[in-house]
């Protein structure tokens, strides 16, 4: 038979509420009490009995989190950050993929409001195509990411600005012809690069919009002219993509004096492309990207990017989660985290 609280709590010599409150983690129990606690708790192995804690008090103890692609190098960085600093908290959490697509999202905000999980982190890549605008009534619900919406609580950066910023940082190094990569697609037969390299997001993401839009404004601001032939669509953003749009764009144009790449991942690609073409970075072309994932400081060479403080941005989106887990009717808040930029040898000539 499974060991219950009542025998954690005889072999420990504690009452039963004192094995709960060691368990949950909300109650100060003195430091030689918990040991002898999760002592017992390690020799019976003990299994937290998680339907019928959510039967009294309405909660599951799991939460959920969904992001678009798990397969990028960001999206890890997240997950684990989300795990961990959410086990601090006594927070299970249970990982999902949505694909950009709003039928798994709709899955999920229903298996938050039967109380399967007791809230989710959801990071939707286009509003307009998102559950959250059709899903009726909302769980404890946080965004993370670039949407611009009021409907529930959310935590980003500010992607124009962090965009204009690192233009503006390309521009101080003599750059006047910045291509970027990663801009919303542009249909076949209109005007503008517009290379399309298969789908996996929606073309026109919430985040490629407003990062081009910086883009423009720091050119604007230098009076430097927009060139949509400047702009490469992509709307898968991996590198393989990356790599193959910017191979072609290569083979029919001239070599731009820098690369803006809209995360670190296309970057990466980019950077192969280049290789491949026999193009020497920082010597010939600069190139940058956006996120500064773990691996951007040993590509070759080291990546210039923008960064921010992913614990804190993480922290933010538990700390408004707990508070709508709390009371549903808290208000909706926006978090907005602070950026910067790191300069590496891609961009130094």
């Amino acid at each position: 038979m499974r060991a219950t609280v009542k025998d954690v709590a005889k072999l420990a010599g504690v009452s039963p509420k004192t094995v709960s409150n060691v368990i949950n983690g909300v109650v100060f129990v003195r430091p030689e009490t918990r040991a002898r606690v999760e002592q017992a708790l390690a020799e019976l192995d003990y299994v937290p009995n998680m339907s019928a804690r959510g039967l009294r008090n309405g909660r599951s103890g799991m939460i959920a989190l969904a992001l678009p692609d798990l397969l990028r190098p960001y999206s890890a960085e997240i997950v684990h950050l989300v795990v961990e600093l959410a086990h601090e908290r006594g927070w299970g959490v249970q990982i999902e993929q949505t694909a950009a697509e709003p039928k798994r999202e709709f899955e999920l905000l229903s298996k938050a409001r039967a109380y399967l999980v007791d809230g989710l982190i959801l990071n939707p890549v286009n509003l307009d195509d998102s559950a959250v605008l059709s899903a009726g009534p909302l769980p404890p619900l946080v965004l993370i990411g670039d949407v611009d919406q009021d409907l529930v609580s959310q935590v980003a950066i500010d992607n124009v600005a962090a965009a204009r910023d690192l233009t503006k940082h390309l521009l101080a190094q003599g750059c006047r012809r910045i291509a970027v990569v990663g801009t919303p697609e542009v249909p076949r037969g209109s005007s503008g690069a517009g290379v399309l390299a298969g789908s996996a997001e929606a073309p026109g993401t919430a985040a490629s919009r407003l990062r081009t839009a910086g883009y423009h404004q720091a050119l604007e601001e230098a009076g430097v002219p927009i060139d949509p032939a400047l702009e490469i669509g992509l709307d898968r953003w991996r590198p393989e993509g990356a790599a193959t749009v910017v191979g072609k764009y290569l083979a029919e144009h001239e070599l731009p004096d820098a690369f803006f790449c809209f995360t670190d991942t296309i970057a990466s690609g980019t950077l192969s492309a280049l290789w491949s073409a026999g193009i020497a970075v920082p010597q010939q072309t600069l190139v940058a990207g956006f996120d500064n994932i773990l691996e951007s400081q040993f590509m070759i060479p080291p990546l210039t990017t923008v960064d921010f403080d992913r614990r804190a941005f993480v922290e933010a989106a538990l700390d408004l989660l707990g508070e709508r887990m709390s009371d549903k009717n808290t208000a909706p808040r926006r978090v907005m985290v602070p950026h910067r930029i790191v300069i590496r040898n891609s961009t130094t000539r």
